[in-house]
């Protein structure tokens, strides 16, 4: 039996941790609030992040973070992506040599734009790091409806270790050696969905949606490629996957935050009310940060950020977006 500790109880750390319980192994499960804790302690459920998903009576929740690391065979690191560094800090010198750590948290780390896994490899150079990423909502993974991701590690060895741990007949795995462009997907995507949200919040339609999904996979894959992410992998299931469910499902905490601003909410009331942590909203800035570093042109991106931080109205951002120069849809293909 693998012993595996999951670090951080949100609702994605929380369904995690179910699917690998009832694939058989040993699951530890930490937070670090301990209200949180005793909370599913005593209902075996959190009713505001999972409602309906129980957790096994014999899985231990601890707010002992040597009790969830020390000794396990994997780790699933699955705090917030704004918590990914303090949370290595504290781990660090818990973690033994070669210690296998999955990321399944999105974003990119604003101050320093580093990715997640990269932020954990700095910090836990020790560690065999993965990631993991795809079209996957907690409350369906949580109840075990059918859902398809994709592992990516530098070592096929690693990846393939990673994927037999999770593979079951509700959770598809597959693997990937492009570790930077499944993270790029992964925290991109989140701020085209907010995109999404906002035309929702405006009452716009079915042909604005699949233009920001459609436009939306482009930009990511234009910045993705020039950073060193493979194309193929903004076609798969960390990139156009991951982006289509974020953008259409209520799910998704971040389409849900932008119906509110396109309603006319700021992005701090919209995630107080959605009451979890919105990705995209962290991710923006450092999105354009990194598009300024590349020379990469990202409209959609550079749009969410106006609205977001700078005080234009949604309804001016889809105008300006609309009205901008005349282009080609892809300068790959030769005319005649």
């Amino acid at each position: 039996m693998t012993s595996i500790g999951v670090i951080g109880a949100g609702s994605w750390g929380t369904a995690l941790a179910l699917l690998l319980y009832h694939n058989g192994h040993k699951v530890t499960l930490w937070s670090a609030l301990e209200d949180e804790v005793t909370l599913l302690r005593t209902k075996r459920e959190n009713p505001d992040k999972l409602p309906g998903v129980k957790l096994p009576e014999d899985m231990p929740v601890t707010s002992d973070l040597n009790e969830a690391v020390e000794g396990m065979d994997m780790l699933v690191l699955a705090v917030p992506s704004p918590f990914v560094r303090s949370t290595a800090q504290r781990m660090k010198t818990l973690v033994s040599q070669d210690q296998v750590i999955v990321n399944v948290a999105k974003g990119i780390e604003e101050a320093s734009l580093m990715t997640l896994s990269q932020v954990i490899q700095e910090e836990i150079p020790q560690a065999r790091i993965a990631v993991m990423s795809g079209p996957s909502h907690a409350e369906e993974v949580g109840k075990g409806i059918p859902t398809t991701i994709v592992v990516g590690a530098r070592s096929r060895k690693t990846a393939e270790y990673v994927q037999g741990l999770f593979m079951s007949e509700v959770f598809r795995v597959y693997t990937s050696p492009d570790v930077l462009g499944i993270e790029l997907g992964a925290a991109l995507k989140n701020v085209v969905a907010l995109a999404a949200g906002i035309a929702d919040g405006l009452g716009y339609g079915d042909n604005t949606k699949a233009a920001l999904i459609t436009r939306g996979i482009a930009e990511i894959a234009r910045l993705g490629t020039a950073m060193g992410g493979k194309v193929e992998t903004f076609a798969g299931l960390s990139g156009i996957g991951d982006l289509i469910v974020t953008c259409a499902s209520m799910h998704s905490r971040n389409r849900r935050a932008g119906i509110l601003i396109g309603k006319g909410s700021s992005y701090e009331e919209a995630m107080q009310e959605v009451k979890m942590v919105v990705e995209g909203v962290h991710c923006a800035r450092a999105a354009l940060l990194l598009a300024g570093k590349y020379q990469v042109s990202l409209p959609i991106i550079e749009q969410v950020n106006e609205v977001l931080f700078h005080g234009k109205r949604a309804d001016e951002a889809v105008r300006d977006l609309m009205l901008r120069d005349k282009k080609i849809e892809n300068s790959d293909i030769p005319w005649e």
